[in-house]
């Protein structure tokens, strides 16, 4: 006698692994897109020191002070170029034939989680690292080095006046392996709850350390040592809803925008150091 097996689907949804965004630790949105879709933001130079001319010959003409000059005010323009959307449909038997599992408001969740935030950190990162004041020559890692290259990282950012509270050191999970290794690194682990939550894993020579998947980060990516002064990254509208029985559709439609950007401004480029390894040392 043949025995027809019963199949059971449990309410319950194979989610894929993914990884919370820790944009807001590397950026900022010191500027306002309200009511414009482009920003401009001066940029002035300064005037050279000179010595006063205190003792000056009778009859003298001109200042004391040097000879007067014009400083010269340009413009940086930054223009917001990403401009997304998604759409889909989730029908009303869908969602009674899968034990409630096909639901709008749980996949429109998952679709911001797993689609959406990899996006923007992964134009946000590649604008950074493509704008980086401080590219050195590729480099292959190693536990032997990477504490080195750290500190040379530091270095150039001190050199460049990069304020030295606030920065954020980014690395892969494999570089993050070298770091542990390495003799010479003891990162600290005292992280307030607060921070561990953003993303911040510890911390060293001053600066708090951040764990990047390396799907987000382009290829080759080695290390960034970042200060958030440096990028600016709006998100002018972010937009999600959900019409139930609309025109044409049974069920529910989902539909999504975002207006985002990344600009590095110019005089703080010098605030992002991006040191790469050779392709074939990553793969």
């Amino acid at each position: 006698m043949a025995i027809n097996l019963a199949t059971k689907f449990l309410p319950y949804v194979d989610e894929k692994f993914n990884t919370e965004s820790k944009k807001s630790l590397l950026t900022n949105n010191d500027f306002d897109w309200t009511g414009a879709h482009t920003v401009k933001v001066y940029t002035v130079s300064t005037s050279q020191m000179n010595d006063y001319a205190r003792n000056t010959p009778d009859g003298m003409t001109g200042s004391r002070y040097g000879t007067v000059k014009d400083l010269d005010a340009t413009t940086e323009e930054f223009t917001l170029k990403k401009d997304r959307s998604f759409t889909f449909a989730i029908d009303k038997l869908d969602v009674d034939e899968t034990v409630r599992n096909v639901q709008a408001a749980s996949a429109l969740a998952r679709q911001t989680r797993e689609v959406v935030i990899p996006e923007v950190d992964t134009y946000t990162y590649g604008v950074m690292c493509a704008n980086a004041g401080h590219k050195p020559t590729a480099k292959a890692l190693t536990k032997d080095n990477i504490y080195l290259e750290i500190i040379a990282a530091n270095n150039a950012l001190d050199n460049a006046e990069v304020p030295e509270t606030g920065r954020i050191i980014v690395v892969i999970p494999d570089v993050y392996v070298l770091m542990k290794q390495c003799k010479d690194i003891t990162m600290e682990t005292d992280i307030g709850n607060d921070m561990r939550l953003r993303g911040v894993i510890s911390n060293l020579d001053g600066a708090m350390v951040i764990k990047v998947p390396a799907n987000r980060l382009p290829e080759g990516f080695g290390f960034m040592i970042a200060h958030p002064c440096a990028t600016v990254a709006p998100t002018k509208l972010e937009d999600y809803k959900i019409h139930e029985d609309p025109p044409g559709i049974s069920g529910s439609l989902v539909e999504g925008r975002i207006c985002y950007d990344a600009f590095v401004l110019e005089n703080k480029a010098k605030a992002i150091y991006y040191q790469t390894q050779p392709v074939t040392a990553t793969e």
